[in-house]
């Protein structure tokens, strides 16, 4: 049978060096979403300067703590572009088309392949410049990078991402039953764009709703607080926590769809 995890990593292998070889075919787009990329990133740092002026400060945050916030926010931006959304936006369609049925039957788990088929360039620059944000702005904070201090903000980072995802992944399963989620899609991607800005910075009920409801907290306040040095274990353990629910719970939302799947042959 030879080794699961080692034919799982040689499929993600393939697929991904198909799809780089299919991206690198236009490079002409990768040039225009890098300044797509800047002249976001530009947009987004004049809409979060209006917040600021007059000595005023957003949430109790600083100019630069808050940029790190941003940061992390066009950082899963670019993760999106990259690999979510040229994955899961494709579910649609096997439902649509009745190509779900081949998926189902290929030797290898169906929300692996669904979730890691494709991969897009285009979220690159997007990945860049988020990088390159939080690590100017925590520099410009005064934060200075410790071995804790890296590992901590590197888990967190990873928290969110597996959290993004499986967020994507639970409205993208209900395609099963509602095949135009495409409004879903775009609902999500507008409360979770309230990410941008620190948590803090909302009263108080709109934080209780982004914390315990809809946890955008923890996609990118929580990564931001880490790599300011500001984290607490509590909140650590508690992001660690409410990613792995959020993957244990698209799983067994799959599991559970996949009952009510027609197979197009039957």
């Amino acid at each position: 049978m030879g080794n699961p995890l080692g034919r799982y990593l040689l499929t993600l292998r393939r697929l991904w060096g198909t799809a780089l070889a299919m991206q690198l075919e236009y490079q002409a787009n990768l040039l225009l979403e890098v300044v797509a990329a800047i002249a976001n990133l530009i947009g987004s740092l004049l809409l979060l300067s209006l917040f600021y002026g007059g000595g005023r400060a957003l949430g109790g945050w600083s100019w630069p703590q808050a940029l790190v916030v941003l940061g992390v926010y066009t950082l899963l931006e670019g993760i999106t572009s990259t690999w979510l959304r040229p994955n899961l936006s494709t579910i649609v369609g096997h439902v649509q088309q009745g190509t779900l049925d081949f998926v189902l039957l290929k030797p290898i788990d169906s929300q692996f392949w669904l979730s890691t088929t494709r991969l897009s360039l285009m979220g690159l620059p997007e990945i860049a410049t988020g990088l390159g944000l939080m690590i100017w702005a925590a520099a410009k904070a005064g934060i200075r990078t410790t071995p804790w201090l890296l590992c901590q903000t590197l888990l967190m980072l990873l928290a969110s991402g597996l959290l993004l995802y499986s967020l994507w992944f639970l409205v993208a399963t209900t395609s099963i039953w509602f095949v135009k989620t495409w409004n879903a899609i775009e609902v999500l991607r507008a409360a979770l764009s309230a990410g941008r800005y620190p948590i803090s910075a909302y009263p108080a009920a709109v934080r209780t709703l982004f914390t315990m409801v809809l946890p955008v907290a923890f996609l990118t306040t929580v990564p931001a607080e880490a790599m300011l040095g500001r984290l607490t274990l509590p909140w650590l353990l508690l992001s660690l926590m409410v990613a792995c629910l959020g993957l244990a719970l698209s799983r067994a939302f799959w599991q559970f769809a996949l009952r009510f799947y027609t197979s197009a042959s039957s």
